[in-house]
């Protein structure tokens, strides 16, 4: 994210808050060098070594299962985002400047005074992993932290809970590219039904799919009338 935006806009003043559950995490994000090498590139012996060491490549694929992180990269994006040097992979200077990372939970309603408003709030690809409820309250408290007339990306989570939220707290979808999108990632569109996390295909016929399908709200307006609603619950049955 501040490749392209610094990329397109280097007059703009850049402040990212990066958040994470895990201080281990956060901190290693922080130092931000990572292994090049793809997993099967490393030995069995090699990563239980590094593991007791703590050394970059046992953090780099942790809990990664076979997914390389650079493998949908190409050559350009690693040479424009970090340094490399032998098998290492080191986040440029002027990337990492303005970011302030955070060992903190996105469901803590006390985040909002640590971090501030937001123009914009990216929450990806961990909401699926909780149950409704839960994942219904964290969403919430997510929206919170975004701006009036700011804007939330939010995938990779029930689309239920992010219907729901979303008609609940009145966000606007923003509905350019919403297709392609929803269906960029073939990891998690290949797992539906099969797989909790797998996303259902895109289907334009449904009456509620602008806010169904959308990844992206602007954040701000009022909050849904009981018509909208009653719409919505009348397409789930």
């Amino acid at each position: 994210m501040m490749w392209v935006i610094r990329s397109a806009r280097p007059d703009l003043q850049l402040n990212m808050h990066a958040v994470d559950i895990s201080q281990e995490i956060a901190d290693f994000a922080a130092n931000g060098v990572y292994l090049l090498d793809s997993p099967d590139e490393v030995t069995r012996a090699e990563e239980e070594a590094a593991k007791r060491r703590g050394e970059v490549s046992w953090n780099t694929f942790r809990d990664q299962g076979a997914a390389w992180m650079f493998e949908r990269m190409s050559k350009d994006e690693i040479d424009g985002m970090f340094e490399v040097e032998g098998n290492r992979a080191s986040v440029r200077p002027w990337l990492k400047q303005g970011i302030t990372w955070l060992c903190a939970d996105a469901g803590d309603s006390k985040l909002r005074e640590a971090i501030g408003l937001q123009d914009i709030v990216m929450a990806n690809r961990f909401l699926c992993h909780m149950k409704p409820p839960e994942a219904l309250s964290c969403l919430r408290n997510i929206g919170r932290l975004v701006k009036p007339g700011g804007y939330l990306f939010v995938s990779g989570l029930d689309l239920d809970v992010r219907t729901t939220v979303a008609l609940e707290m009145g966000w606007k979808p923003v509905t350019d590219l919403i297709r392609e999108i929803h269906e960029g990632d073939d990891s998690i569109r290949s797992a539906w039904p099969m797989d909790y996390w797998g996303l259902e295909p895109f289907d334009d016929r449904r009456p509620d799919f602008q806010i169904r399908y959308a990844s992206v709200y602007q954040v701000g307006e009022a909050p849904c009338n009981d018509e909208e609603f009653a719409s919505y619950e009348s397409s789930r049955r």
